[in-house]
């Protein structure tokens, strides 16, 4: 009996203490940017053939496929850097007349190969352009900047995205009139790269090109949960 009349008791307490246990907390923020220029282009090359049929239109492309590939490595760009993106096929028609009722009619196919280089000498980036173009590139996707390895520039943004939540911390708390305590809990909220520099062309017809890689940023968010209290008198 003194077992169950206590037990009552014991819970009452339990449920007027916790209250007094709950802790207030500041959740805040913190966005961090860091830029350096670039040491890697990816760039995405290929070529276009068309002909009759779609066996000769995929034989010429093989071999200027080949052509590409070889004037690549022999402008010092490794095997691992390079690797095939694309391999398309489709019907070419003739542009519609008026005078064929019956629609347009085939006149041929087309084939289009396309590989991902990656140039990691960037002064030499043009030159090895112009040097593709020479072997027969004739489509080009795009180029976009960025670096071999993100990781320093990645903390770096990590570093000014906390240094940028103590600082609304601080000002947040001063501005509330209570005390920061300890940190409960900090959570990378996000990370990202801004788009890059992107050039896109239907065909490449200049032996070679100015590239100009400018800087490039990484972005990184960081919500960091203080502690605070009454501030001391």
């Amino acid at each position: 009996m003194r077992l169950a009349a206590f037990a009552p008791a014991a819970l009452m307490l339990g449920l007027v203490a916790a209250p007094a246990l709950a802790q207030s907390t500041l959740t805040v923020t913190g966005e961090g940017r860091a830029s350096a220029a670039p040491d890697l282009a990816v760039i995405s090359v290929g070529v276009e053939t068309r002909a009759p049929t779609a066996s000769a239109a995929m034989a010429e492309n093989a071999g200027k496929a080949s052509a590409l590939i070889s004037a690549a490595k022999s402008a010092g760009i490794a095997d691992a850097d390079i690797q095939t993106s694309d391999l398309s096929i489709w019907p070419v028609y003739e542009d519609y007349r008026q005078d064929r009722p019956e629609g347009p009619r085939l006149i041929g196919f087309a084939v289009s190969n396309q590989v991902t280089v990656r140039l990691r000498d960037l002064p030499a980036a043009g030159a090895t352009l112009g040097a593709l173009v020479e072997a027969g590139a004739n489509r080009m996707n795009g180029i976009a900047f960025g670096f071999a390895d993100e990781t320093p520039l990645r903390d770096a943004a990590r570093r000014a995205a906390v240094e940028d939540a103590k600082r609304k911390a601080v000002l947040y708390a001063e501005a509330a009139g209570v005390a920061l305590g300890p940190i409960r809990s900090i959570e990378e909220a996000s990370f990202s790269a801004p788009p890059r520099p992107m050039m896109r062309a239907a065909a490449m017809e200049a032996a070679s090109a100015p590239i100009e890689a400018g800087e490039s940023e990484l972005s990184a968010s960081v919500t960091i949960v203080w502690e605070i209290g009454a501030a001391a008198e």
